[in-house]
């Protein structure tokens, strides 16, 4: 008898799931749609997170002092997304950056439009490491994160 060769069956799984956000990302959630940023300050070291955090990282104490940061920040950094990913949910071509609002220590994930990002040089000379962003909010509030619609280059 022969020896067969393995056989290789190609799927996709997917694996829906619900998450506990829990009471410190439910306050953040929920002052995005009053068109706030909050953040948690630790009453140790002085740092601000954005997002919010149950404990300081450094200093390990709990955080329970909340603080509204600015809707203006920086980019600390940038990538044009024009390729479609799996479970990607947002249309593209976009701009994912890390930007550090400021009053905040830490930066958070989002992304920056409002102009056309379609050309990778347009986007390159709006978009820069160090450059100053501000939050365009939704029309329609949703609680989450997606309450901020992106961050636009400031001018």
């Amino acid at each position: 008898m022969a020896k067969e060769e393995p056989r290789e069956f190609k799927a996709e799984v997917v694996v829906p799931y619900e998450l506990a956000v829990g009471r410190t990302w439910t306050t953040f959630y929920d002052t995005l749609k009053e068109e706030k940023i909050l953040g948690t300050k630790c009453r140790k070291c002085g740092r601000v997170f954005v997002p919010p955090r149950t404990f300081c990282p450094r200093c390990f104490e709990e955080m329970d002092e909340w603080v509204e940061v600015a809707q203006e920040g920086v980019v600390e950094t940038w990538a044009l997304i024009n390729m479609p990913f799996y479970g990607q949910q947002l249309e593209i071509p976009f701009v994912s950056a890390q930007i550090r609002l400021d009053g905040s220590d830490t930066g958070f994930t989002h992304r920056i439009g409002g102009f056309d990002l379609k050309d990778f040089e347009t986007v390159r000379t709006r978009v820069k490491l160090g450059s100053r962003v501000r939050t365009v909010w939704s029309k329609e509030k949703k609680g989450g994160i997606l309450d901020i619609d992106y961050f636009e280059p400031v001018k």
